[in-house]
């Protein structure tokens, strides 16, 4: 198999809950099209020190949050710009489904979560990803992920029962 083959078997199954990751991350589809679109890209340049039957998924995820990472602290150095426009872009299908089969409040919960317990929940609990796969993709130790996840479903639950913190 060449490396386009091997790249379109072990990456690009990975296009959906990387799109899902991005979203919650970023909290709209346009954002998180550029994000995977340029994990893609550097997963594609980097794709000759991957090697083929290891964890792709994660491989990948650890990508996009690097990426992520890096846009917030280019963000934090210069002025945030907004751009208006009538109806927005469209809900992407999996968001519409979750917002039109009463996980709405959930959703909402999840976005209201700073970014740094929302990461590690999203991967965990939506995502699946093992605690030691998530100190992976994060670059942290177990242990906050651990403490994260905990700290995250904690602040999900206060929201989720409207209590204030």
């Amino acid at each position: 198999m060449n490396r386009e083959e091997t790249f379109e078997a072990e990456v690009l199954p990975q296009l959906r809950p990387l799109f899902g990751m991005a979203y919650r991350l970023t909290g709209n589809a346009h954002d998180a099209e550029d994000l995977v679109q340029e994990t893609m890209l550097r997963a594609y340049r980097a794709f000759d020190r991957y090697r083929p039957g290891t964890n792709a998924r994660a491989w990948l995820f650890t990508i996009l949050h690097r990426l992520r990472t890096d846009a917030l602290r280019r963000r934090g150095r210069r002025p945030e710009t907004v751009e208006l426009v009538d109806d927005g872009p469209p809900v992407p299908p999996v968001h519409e489904r979750l917002l039109t089969s009463g996980h709405e409040e959930i959703t909402r919960a999840l976005e209201g979560l700073p970014e740094t317990f929302r990461s590690a929940v999203v991967l965990r609990d939506v995502e699946e990803f093992s605690y030691a796969e998530i100190a992976k993709i994060l670059g942290i130790p177990v242990g906050t992920v651990l403490s994260r996840i905990h700290r995250g479903r904690g602040l999900l639950r206060q929201a989720l029962s409207g209590r204030a913190e």
